[in-house]
């Protein structure tokens, strides 16, 4: 939010750690690299079959990788509302930073208001935003979890990401179908754990957990 109360327009490096501008894209480099990254594993770029591959593999990655800023519209919580808002079951996809392989599954959010709210839908799209960046499912949560503090300053807010990572079901140990579990609470939801059950009960979330 910003410093006069009104929305703000949330850009990517504004959700996550790093303060440095977001990266320059040159799509003409990135498509020269994926042309010379087939011919680095032995394949024919002649084929007709490929002619387009480096285009669309470059084109494909620059969209994962390009959030859309929005407008984080807040207002006051004038009835007083006091009780947990939950928006569970919010689909995302990301890319893992250490092989480029896409992770996938579901965000349940949830925070307790104090003096703000925020538009349901924004936290979809927080999500949606933070998921199009090179990621681990650690720092993800994580980063949720802070933008609800930063822009709510909430007695309390809660994360919990399940996703299958390809890189464990495709390629390694081949564990298909599995699911990483990863946890965020700050405030009231994490020093209660009565709130924290009821928030867990209401998303419906796993019992295994990677807690960043």
């Amino acid at each position: 939010m910003s410093p006069d109360g009104t929305p703000a327009i949330v850009p990517l490096h504004a959700v996550t750690d790093d303060e440095a501008a977001p990266p320059v894209i040159d799509r003409d480099r990135a498509r020269a690299a994926v042309a010379d990254l087939l011919v680095a594993l032995g394949q024919d770029l002649a084929s007709p079959h490929l002619a387009e591959t480096p285009r669309r593999a470059a084109d494909a990655l620059i969209e994962l990788l390009t959030p859309e800023p929005f407008r984080a519209t807040t207002f006051p919580n004038d009835e007083g509302y006091d009780e947990l808002v939950v928006v569970a079951g919010i689909p995302f996809h990301s890319l893992c930073e250490h092989h480029l392989l896409p992770f996938r599954g579901v965000a349940h959010i949830g925070y307790l208001p104090d003096d703000r709210l925020v538009g349901l839908s924004k936290l979809a799209r927080v999500v949606e935003q933070v998921s199009r960046a090179l990621q681990v499912q650690e720092r993800m949560t994580r980063q949720l979890a802070e933008w609800l503090e930063r822009e709510l300053t909430p007695r309390g807010a809660g994360v919990v990401l399940e996703a299958e990572h390809l890189c464990m079901s495709l390629r390694g140990p081949r564990i298909v179908g599995s699911v990483t579990t990863t946890r965020s609470f700050t405030g009231l939801l994490r020093d209660d754990a009565r709130l924290r059950r009821e928030f867990e009960s209401r998303c419906g979330a796993r019992e295994t957990e990677r807690t960043p």
